[in-house]
């Protein structure tokens, strides 16, 4: 092997090998490969690529396996394409549609001349073993934007037409398996008979597929009943017949013909509407004298709990503002986390005990003084503020812990109403591929810490996984809790919010940690025609990330 011939690999560990120029990953994994823990992806160069993939220069290279957040992608991204292939062997005249996730799995609903059964999922499955057993691989293809236009058109794929239709790009890599084609979103396995671990489950008129759980990747995930949660899921697939549009391609239409505005318009009137329902609720509810509200990072509660206090103000009540800051814990009795850290996430960093006595005398007509807590000491201060509710007002409480009972637990429940909120994203890709809710929060949360709270994209990718930590200890385990859910994404906000955060994703070099996750998120943003912000009313929550809101925060 000459050295015009060769390149390096630097793999993570330190090592090094050299190679011949164009030969895949796929074929240098095998010196590496780790049975317990099989690659399916890789990060080269800190860009997240399939094992095909062939270097031209010499790199670095990290083999990534199920225990890693991108190698979970692209094993959800391949075991969904076998699916939809599967459901076109079997039904050629059924339609397939992604919901939401559930826990670790996506839900569908299956569109047959029969409902869903345990039969039906029965068939799917063997189709979907026969097709894993094969080993058959991925195939793609580079087409211009025309002609990917006409081969989804041939093959009966309208709405990844439209998709492509209305993209930037020149070039469309798209990809297939068997019969079934997709527009290439991202690294799948290099074929399928990595996929051995997969459930199908019926769940309400659908189903849910499972994937392999995380910490235990030989096994599937247990399925989450949330009721409540699948509820409101299902309220926004109704919002998403009122508008009209239930997937990118649809909305990327509507702002090419000019006619977004009035689908801005009935969006944030189901928003209005919505919080009015929940209004009417507690106010429906004599007993109730405390609001609690919760939700995870970026979700817009801020902007929901004044939103709420208006529609509250409309029924009579007149709504007060109890901050859970002023209750933290003085920094000497703050709990630490593993690392040692100080633990401000942690419910027991608040004075619980004092937190109650305040609701009860609340409660009891009786005056209490707000502590106040001076961060920069990490010490309460004694100069509080007298409070004292009337019969016509409710306390209204935000914070991480709001649906904990423990942070209430001297209130009756009978005097609680805790409503849970959350950006649950009503538009897909198409009928076969998802949007992420937790893509649309950390978006959101991107344009603001950029733009309000002085921090870069970079840092506040870095951060993303401590907060996913938190939330996944001190929210999602009470949400079925809630006895209101509130799901406060914008089906137009991806394409306000766009414009604002890609410059600062392009700003992340190579370098730097958060690169790939950058890369990732440019790639999916270049899916949506931007949208002027505007259009966007002052008293939308997305105003509460972009800035010019009417309200003060």
């Amino acid at each position: 092997m000459s050295q015009e011939d060769s390149i390096k690999i630097t793999f993570s560990d330190g090592t090094t090998q050299e190679i011949q120029r164009g030969v895949s990953l796929l074929d240098v994994k095998k010196s590496k490969n780790d049975p317990e823990h099989p690659f399916l992806v890789a990060k080269v160069d800190n860009d997240i690529r399939s094992l095909e993939f062939k270097p031209e220069l010499d790199c670095c290279v990290e083999f990534l396996d199920y225990r890693q957040k991108a190698a979970q992608e692209c094993y959800r991204k391949s075991i969904t394409f076998v699916l939809a292939r599967a459901v076109l062997e079997l039904y050629r005249n059924a339609r397939l549609v992604v919901g939401h996730s559930i826990g670790n799995g996506y839900y569908y609903d299956l569109y047959t001349d029969v409902p869903v059964s345990d039969t039906i999922l029965g068939y799917i499955t063997d189709k979907m073993r026969t097709i894993i057993s094969k080993d058959e691989k991925f195939e793609k293809r580079q087409l211009t934007r025309a002609e990917a236009v006409a081969l989804f058109k041939k093959e009966g794929y309208p709405e990844k037409a439209r998709l492509v239709q209305n993209l930037n790009n020149d070039t469309v890599e798209v990809i297939s398996c068997w019969k079934y084609l997709d527009i290439n979103l991202g690294p799948v396995v290099p074929s399928t008979g990595c996929l051995q671990v997969f459930e199908l489950k019926q769940y309400g008129s659908g189903f849910v597929l499972l994937f392999p759980d995380p910490k235990n990747p030989r096994v599937v995930s247990e399925i989450k009943d949330q009721p409540k949660i699948f509820a409101v899921y299902r309220e926004s697939k109704e919002w998403g017949k009122i508008l009209e549009v239930t997937n990118v391609g649809r909305f990327n239409q509507i702002i090419q013909d000019g006619t977004v505005s009035d689908f801005i318009k009935t969006a944030e009137a189901l928003h209005e509407k919505k919080i009015a329902l929940i209004a009417d609720e507690i106010s429906r509810r004599k007993t109730v004298r405390i609001v609690l509200i919760a939700g995870p990072s970026s979700s817009g509660k801020t902007t929901f709990s004044k939103r709420l206090c208006i529609q509250l103000r409309v029924n009579g009540l007149r709504p007060v503002a109890l901050s859970l800051d002023n209750y933290f814990l003085n920094r000497e009795h703050t709990p630490r986390d593993e690392d040692g850290n100080y633990d401000f996430e942690d419910i027991h960093a608040l004075d619980l005990e004092l937190f109650n006595s305040h609701l009860m005398e609340l409660l009891k007509g009786r005056e209490i003084i707000v502590p106040k807590f001076d961060f920069s000491s990490g010490q309460r201060r004694t100069d509080g503020l007298p409070l004292r509710i009337n019969q016509d007002q409710i306390v209204i409480i935000e914070g991480i812990h709001g649906l904990n009972d423990e942070l209430t637990h001297s209130v009756p429940p009978s005097s609680k109403f805790k409503i849970y909120i959350s950006a649950l994203t009503q538009l897909v890709i198409d009928d076969y591929n998802r949007i992420s809710t937790t893509d649309t929060r950390l978006i959101r949360r991107t344009v603001r810490d950029q733009k309000f709270r002085g921090y870069s994209a970079e840092d506040t990718i870095q951060r993303w996984p401590s907060v996913r930590r938190g939330e996944e200890k001190n929210i999602f385990p009470f949400q079925e809790g809630a006895d209101m859910v509130f799901n406060s994404a914008l089906p137009y906000e991806l394409s306000v919010l766009k414009s604002a955060i890609e410059p600062f994703l392009a700003d992340i070099q190579p370098e730097i940690p958060s690169y790939s996750e950058a890369r990732r998120l440019l790639r999916f943003l270049a899916l949506f025609k931007p949208l002027n912000p505007k259009e966007v009313p002052p008293t939308s929550i997305l105003r509460e990330f972009i800035g010019d809101s009417s309200f003060h925060y």
